[in-house]
């Protein structure tokens, strides 16, 4: 799909609906495609749904279209700081189709979710970036947002959760 970079690029953000499900996964499959991770998806239409829209719904999706088109979509959640006394805003996702990028639209997106944390009174806002992606740690820079360098980020998976049970 070619774009013409001239044309009103009015984006239209909306909150993800049940309807969407099947569309977040296949957008989850595109970012863990870009981001060399397309190996760790192991989520579901299922699971998707549960996590999204279930009983103990555990993260939000907002969706961008141009010309009733999906150009991306941002995940988020909110965690808490004990400093701050105050929820926050975890960016898990932003993510722009190819054939969208440089039309400021993942701008859009997150200036969407920046709205959102100040309108739910979040003390911050914060996301990881890959190390290697040179031009979203740039955006970011731009946008006055500030790497933490001296935290790092620890993970248990699944089966280290497990063993550490047993």
């Amino acid at each position: 799909m070619s774009i013409n970079p001239s044309t009103n690029k009015t984006l239209k953000i909306r909150n993800a609906t049940k309807e969407d499900v099947s569309l977040i996964l296949q957008l989850i499959k595109e970012i863990a495609e870009y981001e060399k991770l397309s190996h760790e998806v192991i989520a579901t239409e299922e699971i998707v749904y549960e996590s999204l829209f279930g009983k103990e719904k555990s993260a939000e999706v907002i969706i961008g279209e141009y010309e009733n088109e999906t150009v991306g979509y941002a995940l988020f959640f909110h965690n808490f700081s004990t400093f701050l006394g105050k929820k926050g805003l975890y960016l898990e996702d932003l993510f722009v189709r190819p054939q969208y990028r440089g039309m400021g639209f993942g701008k859009k997106l997150l200036l969407h979710l920046v709205k959102i944390s100040k309108d739910r009174n979040c003390g911050r806002m914060e996301w990881s970036v890959l190390n290697w992606n040179t031009p979203a740690i740039e955006f970011y820079k731009s946008l006055g947002a500030k790497p933490m360098e001296e935290w790092t980020v620890y993970r248990l998976d699944e089966a280290a959760i497990s063993k550490l049970i047993n």
